[in-house]
Protein backbone atom coordinates (compact mmCIF):
# COMPACT_ATOMS: atom_id res chain seq x y z
CA UNK A 1 0.00 0.00 0.00
CA UNK A 2 1.22 3.48 -0.88
CA UNK A 3 2.62 5.54 2.00
CA UNK A 4 2.48 9.32 2.20
CA UNK A 5 4.60 11.74 4.18
CA UNK A 6 2.79 13.34 7.09
CA UNK A 7 3.39 17.05 6.70
CA UNK A 8 7.10 17.82 6.91
CA UNK A 9 7.76 15.10 9.49
CA UNK A 10 9.73 11.89 9.01
CA UNK A 11 6.52 9.87 9.33
CA UNK A 12 5.12 8.01 6.33
CA UNK A 13 1.59 6.67 6.77
CA UNK A 14 -0.33 4.20 4.64
CA UNK A 15 -3.04 5.89 2.60
CA UNK A 16 -5.60 3.91 4.58
CA UNK A 17 -5.62 4.14 8.38
CA UNK A 18 -7.39 1.85 10.82
CA UNK A 19 -9.44 3.92 13.24
CA UNK A 20 -9.51 1.91 16.45
CA UNK A 21 -12.49 3.47 18.24
CA UNK A 22 -14.86 0.70 17.07
CA UNK A 23 -12.64 -2.26 17.96
CA UNK A 24 -14.74 -3.17 20.99
CA UNK A 25 -13.52 -4.54 24.31
CA UNK A 26 -12.62 -8.11 23.31
CA UNK A 27 -8.81 -8.04 23.22
CA UNK A 28 -8.48 -11.14 21.03
CA UNK A 29 -10.98 -9.84 18.49
CA UNK A 30 -9.31 -6.42 18.46
CA UNK A 31 -5.90 -8.00 17.87
CA UNK A 32 -7.30 -10.07 15.00
CA UNK A 33 -8.75 -6.93 13.37
CA UNK A 34 -5.48 -5.03 13.77
CA UNK A 35 -3.48 -7.96 12.39
CA UNK A 36 -5.79 -8.15 9.38
CA UNK A 37 -5.22 -4.43 8.73
CA UNK A 38 -1.44 -4.81 9.02
CA UNK A 39 -1.47 -7.79 6.67
CA UNK A 40 -3.34 -5.62 4.15
CA UNK A 41 -0.51 -3.06 4.19
CA UNK A 42 -1.85 -0.57 6.72
CA UNK A 43 0.85 0.81 9.03
CA UNK A 44 -1.12 3.59 10.76
CA UNK A 45 -3.41 3.07 13.77
CA UNK A 46 -5.50 5.86 15.27
CA UNK A 47 -6.83 5.83 18.83
CA UNK A 48 -7.51 8.41 21.58
CA UNK A 49 -7.27 8.51 25.35
CA UNK A 50 -11.01 9.21 25.64
CA UNK A 51 -12.11 6.11 23.70
CA UNK A 52 -13.70 3.79 26.28
CA UNK A 53 -12.04 6.02 28.91
CA UNK A 54 -8.55 4.69 28.21
CA UNK A 55 -9.51 1.08 27.63
CA UNK A 56 -9.10 1.40 23.86
CA UNK A 57 -5.49 2.51 24.27
CA UNK A 58 -4.84 -0.48 26.53
CA UNK A 59 -6.30 -2.87 23.97
CA UNK A 60 -4.35 -1.34 21.09
CA UNK A 61 -1.14 -1.35 23.13
CA UNK A 62 -1.56 -5.02 23.97
CA UNK A 63 -2.29 -5.92 20.33
CA UNK A 64 0.85 -4.25 18.96
CA UNK A 65 3.37 -4.92 21.74
CA UNK A 66 5.40 -7.33 19.60
CA UNK A 67 5.30 -5.18 16.47
CA UNK A 68 5.53 -1.60 17.74
CA UNK A 69 8.39 -0.76 15.37
CA UNK A 70 6.22 -1.62 12.35
CA UNK A 71 3.47 0.84 13.26
CA UNK A 72 2.82 4.57 13.10
CA UNK A 73 0.76 5.12 16.23
CA UNK A 74 -1.55 8.08 16.73
CA UNK A 75 -3.47 9.04 19.86
CA UNK A 76 -5.18 12.18 21.13
CA UNK A 77 -5.43 14.33 24.24
CA UNK A 78 -7.51 17.23 25.58
CA UNK A 79 -10.46 15.55 27.26
CA UNK A 80 -9.86 15.37 31.00
CA UNK A 81 -11.79 12.25 31.97
CA UNK A 82 -12.63 10.14 34.97
CA UNK A 83 -12.92 6.44 34.11
CA UNK A 84 -14.82 5.56 37.27
CA UNK A 85 -17.38 8.35 36.86
CA UNK A 86 -17.33 8.01 33.05
CA UNK A 87 -17.43 11.74 32.48
CA UNK A 88 -15.01 14.32 31.13
CA UNK A 89 -14.41 18.02 30.47
CA UNK A 90 -12.40 19.89 27.87
CA UNK A 91 -8.88 20.75 29.02
CA UNK A 92 -6.27 21.89 26.46
CA UNK A 93 -3.90 23.17 29.16
CA UNK A 94 -0.19 22.42 29.11
CA UNK A 95 -0.49 20.74 32.50
CA UNK A 96 -3.15 18.32 31.30
CA UNK A 97 -1.34 17.54 28.03
CA UNK A 98 1.88 16.77 29.91
CA UNK A 99 -0.01 14.43 32.25
CA UNK A 100 -2.06 13.01 29.37
CA UNK A 101 1.00 11.83 27.46
CA UNK A 102 2.29 9.99 30.53
CA UNK A 103 -1.05 8.24 30.97
CA UNK A 104 -1.31 7.33 27.28
CA UNK A 105 2.24 5.99 27.13
CA UNK A 106 1.49 3.78 30.13
CA UNK A 107 -1.77 2.46 28.67
CA UNK A 108 -0.23 1.86 25.24
CA UNK A 109 2.86 0.20 26.69
CA UNK A 110 5.27 2.31 24.66
CA UNK A 111 7.80 5.04 25.36
CA UNK A 112 6.86 7.34 22.47
CA UNK A 113 3.87 8.35 20.34
CA UNK A 114 4.44 8.87 16.64
CA UNK A 115 1.68 11.40 16.08
CA UNK A 116 -0.09 13.20 18.94
CA UNK A 117 -3.23 15.24 18.39
CA UNK A 118 -5.31 17.72 20.31
CA UNK A 119 -8.72 16.05 20.35
CA UNK A 120 -10.84 19.06 19.43
CA UNK A 121 -10.35 22.76 20.14
CA UNK A 122 -12.09 26.14 20.10
CA UNK A 123 -11.01 29.65 19.26
CA UNK A 124 -11.18 30.51 22.98
CA UNK A 125 -8.55 27.94 23.99
CA UNK A 126 -5.10 29.01 25.26
CA UNK A 127 -3.69 28.05 21.86
CA UNK A 128 -0.12 29.23 22.46
CA UNK A 129 0.01 27.24 25.71
CA UNK A 130 -1.27 24.14 23.92
CA UNK A 131 1.32 24.53 21.16
CA UNK A 132 4.07 25.03 23.75
CA UNK A 133 3.07 21.75 25.39
CA UNK A 134 3.28 19.81 22.12
CA UNK A 135 6.60 21.41 21.17
CA UNK A 136 8.00 20.49 24.57
CA UNK A 137 6.91 16.85 24.21
CA UNK A 138 8.48 16.76 20.76
CA UNK A 139 11.80 18.15 22.00
CA UNK A 140 11.79 15.52 24.77
CA UNK A 141 11.34 12.75 22.22
CA UNK A 142 8.01 11.63 23.67
CA UNK A 143 6.24 12.39 20.38
CA UNK A 144 7.57 12.57 16.83
CA UNK A 145 5.00 14.99 15.40
CA UNK A 146 1.76 16.68 16.42
CA UNK A 147 -1.44 18.20 15.08
CA UNK A 148 -5.11 18.71 15.86
CA UNK A 149 -8.36 16.88 15.24
CA UNK A 150 -10.80 19.61 14.25
CA UNK A 151 -13.37 20.66 11.68
CA UNK A 152 -13.33 24.33 12.75
CA UNK A 153 -11.81 26.55 10.01
CA UNK A 154 -11.04 29.44 12.36
CA UNK A 155 -9.24 27.17 14.83
CA UNK A 156 -7.31 25.41 12.09
CA UNK A 157 -6.13 28.77 10.69
CA UNK A 158 -4.76 29.75 14.10
CA UNK A 159 -2.72 26.55 14.33
CA UNK A 160 -1.49 26.98 10.76
CA UNK A 161 -0.21 30.47 11.62
CA UNK A 162 1.13 29.78 15.11
CA UNK A 163 2.40 26.20 15.19
CA UNK A 164 4.62 23.71 13.39
CA UNK A 165 1.97 21.01 13.24
CA UNK A 166 2.20 18.33 10.57
CA UNK A 167 -1.41 17.20 10.11
CA UNK A 168 -5.05 17.88 10.85
CA UNK A 169 -7.72 15.21 11.22
CA UNK A 170 -11.19 16.22 10.02
CA UNK A 171 -14.44 14.79 8.79
CA UNK A 172 -14.48 14.68 5.01
CA UNK A 173 -16.45 12.57 2.56
CA UNK A 174 -18.52 12.85 -0.62
CA UNK A 175 -21.52 14.07 1.36
CA UNK A 176 -19.55 16.35 3.68
CA UNK A 177 -17.39 18.38 1.32
CA UNK A 178 -17.01 21.36 3.66
CA UNK A 179 -13.19 21.09 3.86
CA UNK A 180 -12.87 21.60 0.09
CA UNK A 181 -13.78 25.29 0.18
CA UNK A 182 -11.78 26.57 3.14
CA UNK A 183 -9.30 24.06 4.47
CA UNK A 184 -7.73 21.56 2.06
CA UNK A 185 -5.87 24.04 -0.14
CA UNK A 186 -4.79 26.10 2.88
CA UNK A 187 -3.21 23.07 4.51
CA UNK A 188 -1.63 21.81 1.29
CA UNK A 189 -0.08 25.24 0.65
CA UNK A 190 1.46 25.09 4.14
CA UNK A 191 2.72 21.49 3.76
CA UNK A 192 0.32 20.22 6.41
CA UNK A 193 -1.36 16.88 5.75
CA UNK A 194 -4.98 15.86 6.23
CA UNK A 195 -6.23 12.67 7.85
CA UNK A 196 -9.85 12.21 6.84
CA UNK A 197 -12.24 10.61 9.31
CA UNK A 198 -15.74 9.46 8.41
CA UNK A 199 -14.94 8.83 4.72
CA UNK A 200 -17.89 6.42 4.50
CA UNK A 201 -20.34 8.88 6.14
CA UNK A 202 -21.56 6.54 8.88
CA UNK A 203 -21.84 3.75 6.32
CA UNK A 204 -24.12 5.75 4.00
CA UNK A 205 -21.35 5.67 1.37
CA UNK A 206 -20.55 1.99 1.86
CA UNK A 207 -21.77 -1.27 0.39
CA UNK A 208 -24.34 -1.21 3.21
CA UNK A 209 -25.72 2.15 2.09
CA UNK A 210 -29.32 0.95 1.86
CA UNK A 211 -29.39 -0.14 5.47
CA UNK A 212 -27.42 2.81 6.82
CA UNK A 213 -29.37 5.49 4.96
CA UNK A 214 -32.57 3.95 6.31
CA UNK A 215 -31.18 4.14 9.86
CA UNK A 216 -28.78 7.05 10.05
CA UNK A 217 -30.11 9.13 7.18
CA UNK A 218 -33.84 8.79 7.91
CA UNK A 219 -33.94 12.41 9.11
CA UNK A 220 -31.43 13.58 6.53
CA UNK A 221 -27.71 14.38 6.80
CA UNK A 222 -26.24 17.89 6.78
CA UNK A 223 -28.06 19.68 3.91
CA UNK A 224 -29.43 16.46 2.41
CA UNK A 225 -32.93 15.08 2.85
CA UNK A 226 -33.51 11.33 3.12
CA UNK A 227 -34.81 11.33 -0.46
CA UNK A 228 -31.71 13.12 -1.73
CA UNK A 229 -29.47 10.60 0.01
CA UNK A 230 -31.29 7.76 -1.73
CA UNK A 231 -30.99 9.46 -5.12
CA UNK A 232 -27.27 10.08 -4.65
CA UNK A 233 -26.75 6.47 -3.57
CA UNK A 234 -28.31 5.21 -6.79
CA UNK A 235 -26.19 7.55 -8.91
CA UNK A 236 -23.01 6.58 -7.08
CA UNK A 237 -23.72 2.87 -7.53
CA UNK A 238 -24.07 3.43 -11.27
CA UNK A 239 -20.86 5.45 -11.31
CA UNK A 240 -18.96 2.84 -9.29
CA UNK A 241 -19.78 0.09 -11.76
CA UNK A 242 -17.79 -3.00 -10.79
CA UNK A 243 -16.09 -1.20 -7.91
CA UNK A 244 -17.59 -1.10 -4.42
CA UNK A 245 -19.08 2.06 -2.95
CA UNK A 246 -16.42 1.76 -0.24
CA UNK A 247 -13.71 2.00 -2.89
CA UNK A 248 -15.33 5.00 -4.56
CA UNK A 249 -15.75 6.82 -1.24
CA UNK A 250 -12.16 6.21 -0.16
CA UNK A 251 -10.59 7.13 -3.50
CA UNK A 252 -12.66 10.33 -3.58
CA UNK A 253 -11.19 11.71 -0.34
CA UNK A 254 -7.70 10.56 -1.31
CA UNK A 255 -7.89 12.58 -4.53
CA UNK A 256 -6.91 15.91 -2.99
CA UNK A 257 -3.10 16.20 -2.62
CA UNK A 258 -3.42 17.43 0.97
CA UNK A 259 -4.90 14.11 2.09
CA UNK A 260 -2.30 11.67 3.40
CA UNK A 261 -4.65 8.97 4.65
CA UNK A 262 -8.32 8.01 4.88
CA UNK A 263 -9.26 6.76 8.34
CA UNK A 264 -11.94 4.07 8.50
CA UNK A 265 -13.30 2.29 11.56
CA UNK A 266 -13.84 -1.45 11.83
CA UNK A 267 -15.53 -3.70 14.36
CA UNK A 268 -14.89 -6.90 12.37
CA UNK A 269 -12.22 -8.41 10.16
CA UNK A 270 -14.74 -8.43 7.30
CA UNK A 271 -14.96 -4.65 7.41
CA UNK A 272 -11.18 -4.37 7.17
CA UNK A 273 -11.20 -6.66 4.13
CA UNK A 274 -14.05 -4.71 2.56
CA UNK A 275 -12.09 -1.46 2.80
CA UNK A 276 -8.71 -2.82 1.71
CA UNK A 277 -9.48 -5.33 -1.04
CA UNK A 278 -9.15 -2.74 -3.79
CA UNK A 279 -6.22 -0.79 -5.16
CA UNK A 280 -6.72 2.81 -4.00
CA UNK A 281 -5.55 4.22 -7.30
CA UNK A 282 -6.11 7.87 -8.13
CA UNK A 283 -9.69 8.69 -9.08
CA UNK A 284 -10.01 10.07 -12.60
CA UNK A 285 -10.71 13.79 -12.96
CA UNK A 286 -13.88 12.98 -14.90
CA UNK A 287 -15.42 10.82 -12.16
CA UNK A 288 -14.24 13.27 -9.49
CA UNK A 289 -16.13 16.09 -11.23
CA UNK A 290 -19.23 13.91 -11.70
CA UNK A 291 -19.34 13.20 -7.98
CA UNK A 292 -19.03 16.89 -7.19
CA UNK A 293 -21.86 17.72 -9.59
CA UNK A 294 -24.24 15.21 -7.98
CA UNK A 295 -23.42 16.28 -4.39
CA UNK A 296 -23.46 19.61 -2.57
CA UNK A 297 -20.38 21.62 -1.60
CA UNK A 298 -21.94 22.40 1.84
CA UNK A 299 -20.41 25.21 3.90
CA UNK A 300 -19.37 25.60 7.50
CA UNK A 301 -21.93 27.69 9.38
CA UNK A 302 -21.68 26.30 12.89
CA UNK A 303 -18.40 24.98 14.32
CA UNK A 304 -16.35 27.93 13.12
Amino acid sequence: MKKNQLGQSDLYVSELTLGCMSLGTDSNQAKAIIDRALDAGINHLDTADLYSFGRNEEIVGSAIKDKRDQIILTTKVGNHFDRDQQDWFWDPSKEHIEQGIKDSLHRLGTDYIDFYMLHGGTIDDPIDETIEAFESLKSEGLIRAYGISSIRPNVIREYVQRSHMDAVMMQYNMLDRRPEEEILDLLHDNQISVLTRGPLAKGMLSNRANEQIAKKGKDGFLDYSHAELKTIQQKLEQLAGDESLNALALTYVLKHPAVASAVFGASSMEQVTENTQFDPAVLSDEIYREIQEMTKPVKYTNHR
